[in-house]
């Protein structure tokens, strides 16, 4: 490519966020996710006309509609409290609008347009007929009562359960909404809609859930990075990964990396991380499971239980490795992350989190060109196997374990072949452009077919 030609994208690239963030002012979150996808969308719509002359980009980063809306409820000592919700409905050319609710402090309308945009271009990377959404609220279910956490629910359900359906929008969980909360606010949209259908997914068993839901995004995580790697005749087998992280996404990026032969030497929370040079092996994964999701107790007791480092308030970027899973929130991991990483050879970094790598440590690994699966490819498990639970819903059956995992991996590289197919880049694999054009390219022709709606 020229240099005029460079300098022309670039012109392209400018003009178009000036007026996205004239359009959405503040919104850093959502700027960020915008931009590093308009970084390839745009020079393949001018290599492509047909989908630069209808603005679907322009459309397409404008959601088709947000819901806000007050959650009163009432806590354990009988006073009222009052949080704020949303529901992002982003774009439904291809299905329903499809994607999680989250529940903590930092929950801004910023924070869940940029995740539900995301989520378009993830779902349609899964080949699932399911368009984007999201949604949440700044209540922090953290030291709540499981009867505050039931009224809160059931307070904001009430008003969610008008604007979603199994053919209109399908929520799920997210950070802060596991099982418990999913099955209050299904309970709740039964009694409102006199109906049961799969309006929700990530519910429990007996109720319509799937199996393989709780493990699918780490699970599915650790199979793009197998694919990765499979391109270069290499595998996980004998690898040293790092995973941040200790909620569902890490400890099963933890539990497949181990079954695959890998040794797992990180995990963390918000107070820091643990470095276990021996491994995080299955019966010290059970404690840790048990640490994290029934006592709800901190990583630092992990090191004092099985005598390894905490380093506090510290992420595992600077632990040497050859696979790095970022697994635990948005912009975690940064440029001088990333120079740490690669100065101490990593050969693969998977983003089990959400945009959990900023610009700049992405532009690091991009130059460096080592395999990088962004997130929206790469933590696609988990939404793709919510979809096989609509699927199970719809038809009132239920899949063995086997089952939904051999789907769950087949969905998995299907999304990498269509990042190679459109990634293809000089002799390497941009996973990034492949992931972005490939979402893009489905439903800008669903969105070309349509006509001006």
């Amino acid at each position: 490519m020229t240099n005029q030609a460079s300098a022309e994208i670039q012109a392209d690239i400018d003009h178009f966020m000036h007026g996205l963030r004239r359009r959405n002012p503040g919104e850093r979150e959502f700027h960020q996710a915008v931009e590093e996808s308009a970084q390839s969308i745009i020079p393949f719509c001018r290599e492509n006309p047909e989908y630069g002359k209808d603005q679907i980009l322009e459309r397409m980063t404008e959601p088709d509609r947000i819901v806000i809306f007050r959650v009163t409820w009432e806590d354990r000592h009988g006073n009222f409290r009052a949080n704020r919700a949303w529901r992002v409905q982003f774009n439904n050319s291809i299905g329903p609008y499809k994607g999680g609710m989250r529940f903590h402090p930092s929950v801004t309308l910023s924070v869940l347009k940029f995740l539900g945009f995301e989520q378009v271009l993830k779902n349609s990377l899964t080949t699932l007929p399911m368009g984007g959404g999201k949604g949440g609220s700044n209540f922090n279910p953290k030291g709540k009562t499981d009867r505050e956490v039931m009224r809160f629910c059931h307070s904001l359900m009430v008003e969610l359960s008008r604007h979603i359906g199994e053919d209109t929008d399908v929520p799920a969980g997210d950070i802060g909404v596991g099982e418990r909360e999913i099955s209050y606010m299904f309970g709740m949209y039964k009694r409102l809609a006199n109906r049961f259908t799969g309006t929700l997914t990530g519910k429990g068993l007996a109720f319509g859930g799937s199996l393989v839901r709780t493990e699918a995004t780490g699970y599915g995580s650790v199979y793009f990075m197998r694919e990765m790697l499979a391109t270069r005749g290499d595998g996980i087998k004998g690898k040293t990964a790092v995973v941040s992280g200790s909620g569902n996404v890490a400890l099963h990026t933890i539990e497949k990396l181990t079954q695959l032969g890998a040794k797992v030497v990180t995990a963390s929370d918000s107070g820091g991380f643990v470095h276990d040079p021996d491994g995080i092996g299955p019966e010290k994964l059970e404690w840790l499971k048990e640490l994290k999701t029934v006592r709800r107790g901190r990583i630092r007791e992990y090191a004092e239980k099985f005598g390894c480092d905490f380093y506090e308030r510290e992420r595992p970027w600077n632990v040497p490795c050859d696979l790095a899973f970022p697994s635990a929130t948005q912009n975690e991991l940064r440029g001088t992350d990333a120079k740490a990483l690669l100065g101490n050879g990593v050969v693969g970094v998977c983003e089990g989190a959400n945009m959990p790598t900023d610009h700049d440590g992405m532009q690091q690994f991009l130059d460096a060109r080592i395999l990088f699966g962004p997130a929206k490819a790469a933590n696609a498990g988990g939404v793709a196997v919510s979809g096989l639970e609509q699927s199970q819903n719809a038809l009132r059956i239920s899949w063995s374990r086997e089952q939904v995992n051999q789907h769950l991996e087949h969905i998995m590289k299907s999304i990498h072949d269509n990042c190679v197919q459109h990634g293809q880049e000089e002799g390497w694999i941009n996973y990034v452009r492949g992931a972005n054009v490939a979402g893009f390219v489905k439903i800008a022709d669903a969105m070309l077919a349509y006509g001006a709606v």
